[in-house]
């Protein structure tokens, strides 16, 4: 989102929302919001800003507070120094500053459309030795954990 892009939407600072939120375009959160989030456009999670949800269906999303929950975007999200994201992510690109803390699986999915690990398998071309280098890397690390 440029600058100059108007926000459709804001939940202000001290301000608090409690259900489920449709917007198209762009839409911020600087107070606290609990609920469900579907975004047709760019979200902003603002340093004051704090999000609770079972996960956030939106284009792209930049955060500068605190989200608790998934991430499904389908072109970027971007987490600024002071953001914190309690959750798993998953979008074709993912941008984390110095500073920032993420608990949670990411995915970057690269633009491709199907499921990630068939387009793995198919680039490595031995689905079966695949599958095994994978689980044998999981077992080293649960080992050693």
């Amino acid at each position: 989102m440029s600058k100059r892009e108007m926000i459709n939407s804001i939940i202000g600072e001290g301000s608090y929302f409690k259900g489920t939120y449709i917007v198209k375009g762009s839409f911020q959160i600087d107070g606290k919001f609990e609920g469900d989030l579907k975004i047709d456009g760019h979200l902003i999670i603002g340093t004051n800003g704090k999000v609770k949800t079972s996960t956030i269906i939106t284009d792209s999303i930049t955060i500068a507070g605190t989200l608790i929950g998934n991430i499904s975007a389908s072109n970027e999200v971007v987490l600024i120094e002071t953001g914190r994201v309690l959750g798993n992510i998953e979008a074709p690109k993912i941008d984390v500053g110095e500073g920032a803390v993420i608990q949670g699986e990411m995915t970057i999915t690269g633009g491709q459309k199907k499921n990630i690990t068939k387009v793995v398998e198919e680039s490595f071309g031995d689905k079966v030795e695949a599958e095994t280098i994978f689980e044998n890397t999981n077992n080293t690390e649960n080992q050693s954990n």
